[in-house]
């Protein structure tokens, strides 16, 4: 059943299918998807499901998404399981005793809790392996399995396989849009201060980020709405904006990298002319905020390593440091002599290149690769350990910046590339703009798909 939330509700309002049933799916779905769940809340949900069935019956939904299926990445807290962090050593941790903020916002809005999902151990990759609850292996496409892409591994394959249309995930360096590019999903990454991060697990406070994967940019704009309390008003009523007269920018010096593949490029350009021949504004023109931001990255270091690293000493320097992912604590190492006045100098560089994109894009919209490359195959990644890490480097490369700067970001898909996998395309604007961008979304997402 891979509908968005928005059909999904409908068949509720016309009652072709109700609440129960759809759990009932999910529930199938889940079980014939292990690897992509680390935990399930079967009789929660099972409760939940039914008080939505009953208020639909008497027309007299919570939210436009009463009775939707939603899962959490297992990063957020949910009142009697425990919040593994895909990490083995915490599967003895007590369990949270009471759901986290934004759980709390979705349940009132009746949504229905089936279960926390998978991902990279610690949320530190993008490319979604984990050797203690497997890895949930991209089977959307044909062929040799791919990489679910991280760290929100999961929630990905959940919305992915039709399990739920909504899964709640996070990111710090990319891990809400890479698997939603790899995946052929939407992925909204919101501005930092956006939502509540009680009962959140963090990886990098300066970087960290929440939101959703979905079907469709209008389900994330809906979640978005509840999340932020607002539970009235149907989904269909949200407006994009006109096309004609949006301005979106494209660093065309980008698109010419050689570690960009060529479908991704082409795509991202035949989705532009599209835009265009509906009136939207292109501007071609170097972003020296973003290119400056990837030369930092690379030049200088990624902040995150460091707030990683002071985040999880305490286990590293344990003896249950034997228990994690062999890549993941050897990356998590590898900052251990970070010098605290790099880590000062990537704060500067972030809050001036953070200013400086405001600046530059003046209310136009930055467009890019979400990804520079379709989902790489899976095994040679579990086997190789340093085709991993440069694997890993790449897949975040295009999204780094923005989590650096706090940009916030939608992913949607633009097409097929190499292998018959899909490539995406991502909409950016700086930190705070989130209302407008989500409106841009909406009004260009028929046309970077190929729908119009």
């Amino acid at each position: 059943m891979r509908v968005d939330a928005h059909s999904l509700a409908q068949r509720f309002a016309e009652g072709t299918t109700d609440p129960v049933e759809v759990l009932d799916h999910a529930l199938l779905g889940a079980a014939q998807s292990p690897a992509a769940f680390i935990s399930l809340t079967e009789q929660r949900a099972r409760r939940e499901a039914l008080a939505a069935q009953a208020r639909w019956q008497a027309g007299q939904p919570l939210s436009p998404f009463d009775g939707v299926p939603v899962v959490w990445k297992d990063l957020y807290d949910l009142a009697g399981c425990v919040t593994t962090a895909g990490a083995k050593v915490r599967m003895g941790n007590p369990p949270a005793s009471r759901d986290c903020s934004l759980a709390v916002a979705l349940s009132r809005a009746g949504m229905v809790c089936v279960g926390k999902t998978n991902l990279s151990e610690l949320a530190y990759s993008g490319l979604g392996l984990n050797p203690h609850f497997g890895t949930p292996a991209n089977l959307r496409f044909n062929g040799e399995l791919r990489a679910p892409g991280g760290s929100s591994s999961g929630s990905a394959i959940a919305v992915a396989h039709g399990i739920a249309p909504v899964g709640m995930s996070t990111d710090t360096a990319g891990s809400i849009r890479v698997p939603a590019a790899f995946n052929g999903l939407v992925g909204y990454r919101s501005s930092a201060k956006r939502y509540s991060f009680d009962g959140v697990a963090p990886l990098a406070s300066s970087l960290d980020s929440l939101g959703p994967i979905t079907h469709s940019v209008r389900d994330a704009i809906v979640v978005d709405n509840l999340l932020l309390g607002n539970r009235t008003g149907m989904p269909l009523e949200v407006p994009g904006l006109p096309i004609a007269g949006v301005r979106l920018c494209v660093d065309v010096e980008l698109l010419r990298d050689v570690r960009i593949q060529a479908e991704v490029s082409a795509n991202l350009l035949a989705a532009l002319e599209r835009l265009a021949s509906a009136g939207a504004v292109i501007e071609r023109r170097k972003v020296q905020a973003f290119q400056q931001a990837l030369e930092v990255i690379e030049q200088v270091g990624w902040l995150g390593s460091a707030e990683a690293f002071a985040l999880h000493q305490a286990l590293l320097d344990s003896p249950d440091a034997e228990q994690l992912d062999p890549r993941v604590r050897q990356r998590l190492e590898a900052a251990r002599a970070y010098p605290a006045s790099k880590q000062v100098r990537l704060y500067q560089a972030a809050q001036a290149l953070k200013a400086q994109m405001a600046r530059e894009l003046d209310g136009a919209f930055l467009v890019t690769p979400t990804v520079g490359h379709v989902a790489p195959l899976l095994a040679p990644l579990e086997e190789d350990n340093e085709l991993f890490v440069r694997t890993n480097l790449a897949t975040l490369r295009l999204t780094m910046p923005g989590s650096m700067l706090d940009m916030p970001g939608v992913a949607i898909p633009s097409g097929i590339g190499e292998a018959g996998l899909p490539t995406s395309f991502l909409l950016s604007s700086f930190s705070g703009n989130d209302p407008q961008l989500l409106r841009a979304a909406l009004a260009i997402e028929p046309l970077v798909r190929g729908w119009s």
